[in-house]
């Protein structure tokens, strides 16, 4: 049976994209580690592993359903895990609604048989992958900003020797406060 690799993230704006991959390069050496190229760069809010095409329909029947306001999010922490031997660029305070859409979009996914880490969810962006030795990390003051209005589904693909990601669909936040609408006349 076919499958896909799959993840829902947050795709960032193109042009945050370019000041991320400039930052990168101005703070980071090159023997740091691999870079992950723009185009690539994401915010994973739950990895679904390798799916079959019905539970990827079925997943995204379910992703098109989350009512969810859009929110704020603050890229303004970095980081090095050298398990996973990567630097990434996250928030010192995840918001509320970004820790809801990961928890709902995991628990979805782990309902229809995509395992999902134990470990805590730690929202970030891989900069650079195969960082296996010590990396200075920059001192605290660089900071981004974007408001987070849709989430996607995306497909990892493997060719010629590159990892691409794919959109495969994605889906709107709301503009307004759900408690608002409940509200409404």
């Amino acid at each position: 049976m076919a499958t896909q690799r799959l993840f829902f993230a947050l795709s960032l704006p193109e042009d945050m994209q370019q000041q991320l991959v400039r930052w990168r390069a101005d703070t980071f050496p090159a023997e740091a580690g691999v870079p992950v190229a723009a185009a690539n760069l994401h915010l994973t809010l739950a990895f679904l592993g390798d799916v079959t095409a019905e539970t990827s329909q079925r997943l995204q029947t379910l992703a098109s359903r989350i009512i969810q306001p859009g929110f704020d999010l603050d890229l303004d922490d970095a980081g090095h895990w050298p398990r996973p031997s990567v630097v990434w660029l996250g928030c010192q305070r995840a918001p509320r609604g970004l820790l809801q859409l990961a928890s709902l979009l995991r628990a979805q996914a782990a309902r229809h048989g995509c395992h999902q880490s134990p470990q805590p969810f730690h929202p970030h962006i891989t900069l650079l992958r195969h960082a296996t030795q010590l990396v200075a990390l920059p001192p605290r003051g660089f900071h981004w900003h974007f408001r987070v209005s849709r989430f996607s589904l995306f497909a990892s693909e493997y060719s010629r020797g590159r990892t691409r990601y794919r959109a495969l669909a994605s889906w709107p936040l709301s503009s307004q406060d759900p408690h608002a609408l409940l509200s409404a006349p």
